[in-house]
């Protein structure tokens, strides 16, 4: 089977779904890190320091300096992540509507952060992306 349709196959069977809580990027310290993990969603370590992603009103609770609102957006799909291309073309549809997409690869999922404005619309292009290969 070649990549293309493998990639038209996970993408009619692609769920998407949209996180309700609002979600923001943090600058942690290592004392603010050791004490509110099991709250991130995602940590990155970078030259400047500690960037966590975390539920807006946690970052709020703590007084802590947060920058932008955003969104995740889970994509499910029937089978395994290890497909080249498949991300690109999601993206691709975003940034075409002009909606800025931040990917994190898990284990299990593909999870996009887009801003809160752009959330409704960015679920409306993930599934017509789907419906568009079913019925065509």
């Amino acid at each position: 089977m070649n990549a293309q349709v493998q990639i038209d196959q996970l993408l009619q069977r692609m769920t998407p779904i949209l996180n309700r809580t609002p979600l923001v990027m943090c600058t942690l310290d290592d004392a603010q890190l050791q004490q509110l993990l099991h709250e991130c969603l995602c940590v990155f370590r970078e030259r400047e320091g500690v960037c966590a992603l975390l539920p807006k009103e946690i970052a709020e609770r703590e007084a802590i300096p947060e920058d932008g609102g955003y969104r995740q957006i889970t994509l499910q799909y029937s089978a395994c992540l290890q497909v080249p291309g498949l991300t690109g073309i999601i993206v691709g549809e975003l940034a075409d509507a002009g909606i800025q997409a931040n990917i994190v690869s898990a284990r299990f999922h593909e999870h996009l952060l887009v801003s809160e404005r752009d959330a409704a619309q960015a679920m409306q292009i993930l599934y017509g992306i789907s419906n568009r290969l079913q019925y065509s």
